[in-house]
């Protein structure tokens, strides 16, 4: 048996229920086509747009001065750490640097609650990605580029962050923290 030409008409035109159902679905496509671009400029979700070119020397100067400058003293005026990592209080309004390289995020970030802090993310060595737990805060940081994020902490806690971009052999290990107080 061998194929035959199909009839003129060889589908089955459209009923009234399959009409409306398609009139809906083009409806619900027109507003999302709407409102995507008027919700982009009115939520309260989106990311800063604010990223700069950085030298890796550069930033990583930039990012040694800030951990000298705030880095929190014990009583006895020793510099705090957990697990060989700075741990830093920046003033509320300024600028805080985090980086991620050699498989650890460095400094731990000792934010107050309600205030407002630029966050400068880098890397020095490979492509990261930043996620915050159990927030849903995720960005790309990627070599020699200096992200700005802004951002107001409304939850106190600790809050782990880890590298949820493969980075090589101790990407596993890539962990860092923010204590907002």
């Amino acid at each position: 048996m061998s194929i035959s030409v199909p009839e003129k008409v060889w589908w089955k035109p459209i009923d009234k229920e399959e009409k409306i159902w398609l009139a809906l679905a083009l409806i619900w496509m027109l507003i999302s086509f709407v409102w995507m671009p008027i919700y982009h400029f009115i939520g309260k979700q989106n990311p800063s747009s604010e990223s700069y070119k950085a030298p890796r020397g550069q930033f990583e100067q930039l990012a040694n001065d800030f951990i000298q400058k705030y880095q929190v003293k014990d009583a006895n005026g020793a510099p705090v750490v957990m697990n060989d990592i700075p741990v830093v209080h920046p003033p509320a309004g300024g600028d805080a640097y985090l980086v991620g390289a050699g498989w650890k995020w460095t400094p731990v970030l000792e934010l107050e609650k309600g205030k407002t802090y630029r966050i400068h993310l880098g890397s020095y060595d490979f492509q990261h990605g930043l996620s915050i737990y159990p927030l849903n805060i995720n960005y790309m940081v990627i070599p020699n580029q200096d992200y700005v994020i802004t951002v107001t902490p409304t939850t106190s806690g600790e809050f782990p962050i880890i590298c949820n971009e493969f980075c090589g052999i101790g990407h596993h290990t890539m962990v860092g923290k923010i204590i907002v107080k």
